[in-house]
């Protein structure tokens, strides 16, 4: 056609800086504003297709260029149908493996896996009689959600599912969300657990045959050293005598830092593993340092001082360090089971049934009504 002339409609189209929204948006910024909002209006995805308006229209318009059809705007509703269908259609192409199943679908069907009984309804039925009170893992996370913080809706109630699925395996007398520790690869969701009277003996046994092992150990020492010193001609300098002090042992199962027993795994529906008891070696060296959580529990741990364990160790230890410094309660909520732990200084609390909370407004501005109700770690 060549230019327009001026007695013709099109006259000024090719105009530079001439827009026939001119006359509606003046403002520059305001017109690059209006056409960002647009493109982010036709970015946004479906939720049922997972595709959006503008790579569709893109995409709508290559196949047209390439193909050429004609009348093509009396078919375009079929080209936009066929461009939709391939982008689903199951691609037969033997060079390549296409990763059919999506993330979402496989992390469906691990939650999955919590919802489905396993056996008859009736068997089902005497287990959740026998089951130990679970605390309501969904109104805990209710006055959470209250302070801004926590999990979702949804996590919260794959954790119970979760907790419960624990309960029905091991032989577990109480069981409590602990937490959730983020990692760099994958994150730890940590159950406490009190264990049946009788159960866990196997590892005290283990730890006092290590420790009488090691005692005999440093008598053959001793006598060999002896026996040197006996040899050796007093022209010789002499040699230090210092000794290491002795290793402190860890508290048996029950008591102190190992009253509980932590069970942890990396998402709801993927089995549980049980964390090692902890050591004073590895509380004191784990106060010393910063280490991020990797997400797997036979990590090492790289640091100075150097640290005693695995990760699996280290998370341990912090788990006793947070349990010992963060319990807070009312004070007078808890009391002591019996008097004499009273006087002795016993760690076994329970619900003082006389309670009576004082104000709202008087807890919020002072912190003597407040206390620590969960021993503090000692600092050898």
């Amino acid at each position: 056609h060549g230019p327009y002339q001026p007695h013709e409609p099109g006259y000024g189209l090719d105009q530079p800086g001439y827009s026939p929204y001119e006359d509606q948006i003046l403002d520059r910024k305001a017109r690059m504003l209006a056409i960002q909002n647009a493109k982010a209006y036709l970015l946004k995805t479906s939720t049922r297709s997972g595709l959006n308006l503008y790579d569709h229209f893109a995409n709508i318009l290559t196949k047209i260029l390439d193909e050429q059809p004609a009348n093509t705007v009396d078919i375009i509703e079929n080209i936009s149908k066929d461009v939709k269908w391939a982008q689903f259609r199951k691609k037969m192409d033997t060079l390549r493996d296409e990763r059919l199943i999506l993330p979402t679908f496989e992390a469906a069907e691990k939650c999955k896996a919590l919802f489905v009984k396993e056996g008859g309804e009736g068997q089902h039925e005497e287990l959740d009689e026998e089951m130990p009170a679970l605390p309501n893992v969904m109104e805990t996370a209710f006055y959470f959600e209250q302070a801004g913080i926590g999990l979702s809706k949804d996590e919260s109630y794959y954790i119970f599912l979760s907790l419960k699925n624990l309960t029905n395996v091991q032989p577990i007398q109480t069981c409590r969300f602990w937490g959730k520790i983020l990692g760099l690869e994958m994150n730890y969701i940590i159950a406490e657990v009190q264990l049946r009277e009788g159960e866990g003996g196997e590892e005290e046994e283990t730890g006092e045959e290590g420790e009488e092992t090691t005692a005999e150990g440093e008598k053959e020492m001793g006598e060999a050293e002896e026996e040197e010193e006996e040899k050796e001609e007093e022209a010789e300098p002499p040699k230090s005598t210092y000794k290491p002090p002795p290793e402190i042992p860890k508290e048996e199962n029950g008591t102190g830092t190992n009253k509980y027993v932590y069970f942890v795994c990396n998402e709801p529906g993927k089995p549980w593993v049980k964390l090692p008891p902890v050591t004073p070696a590895q509380i004191v060296c784990a106060r010393k340092i910063k280490k991020f959580f990797t997400g797997r529990l036979d990590a090492p741990i790289v640091s100075f001082p150097p640290f005693p364990g695995n990760e699996a160790n280290y998370l341990r230890a912090q788990i006793a360090r947070i349990s010992a410094g963060t319990h807070v309660s009312p004070t007078g909520f808890y009391q002591f089971a019996n008097e004499d732990e009273e006087e002795e200084g016993g760690d076994t609390h329970e619900e003082n049934p006389e309670f009576e909370p004082p104000p709202v407004a008087e807890m919020v501005d002072s912190l003597t009504t407040w206390a620590h109700h969960v021993k503090s770690i000692l600092k050898q």
